[in-house]
């Protein structure tokens, strides 16, 4: 696709979290990274995530009351996790189909081998998906605090669109390039 016609469409950002277990297993990690990366969504920040019992009640908070809210407060609680801003034409919907059911019964024999809940799936969900916009912005925000949006849209975006950009390998993040000098997007 040319450059030009790609920098019409309006590009979405959305938060990808990968949870304990898959982070857990290296493998596991870079199988979801290299998925991620060959299906074009840009990695725009990254970072490994601690969370303790607090900052899960409230990131689960919707979830209160639910028959799983405990088991899921304390699993994400249990150790490190992976997040990364995600940046696509339709981030939200590509990184939602590439996950598959959130039900993890029902990836097993799904015929859909693509689907990252059928490859990784453990006793809970692998991931994290993000349902809207709102909620993208919302989520973001929680995990990525010094991540000003607005300004990323701004300053950021535009040089993503006319490819000004490269992925580095070390930090697993694409950056972009401003001149003489490279800086994280």
């Amino acid at each position: 696709m040319a450059a030009a016609e790609y920098s019409k469409r309006p590009l979405q950002l959305t938060l990808a979290l990968l949870k304990p277990d898959t982070v857990a297993h290296p493998l596991v990690l870079e199988a979801v990274h290299e998925t991620i990366l060959s299906n074009r969504l840009l990695i725009v920040r990254a970072k490994e995530l601690r969370c303790g019992r607090g900052q899960s009640l409230r990131f689960y908070r919707e979830h209160a009351g639910r028959f799983f809210y405990q088991r899921l407060v304390e699993f994400m609680a249990s150790g490190p996790m992976w997040a990364n801003i995600l940046a696509h034409e339709n981030a939200i919907s590509l990184w939602r189909s590439l996950m598959g059911p959130t039900k993890v019964n029902t990836t097993h024999g799904s015929g859909r081998p693509s689907w990252l809940s059928a490859r990784l799936a453990s006793h809970f969900f692998p991931l994290y998906f993000i349902d809207s916009p709102a909620s993208a912005s919302r989520e973001i925000a929680a995990c990525f605090p010094e991540f000003i949006e607005q300004l990323w849209y701004q300053q950021e975006k535009p040089r993503l669109r006319c490819g000004q950009m490269y992925y580095n390998a070390e930090k697993r993040v694409h950056c972009v390039i401003r001149g003489e000098e490279t800086e994280l997007t």
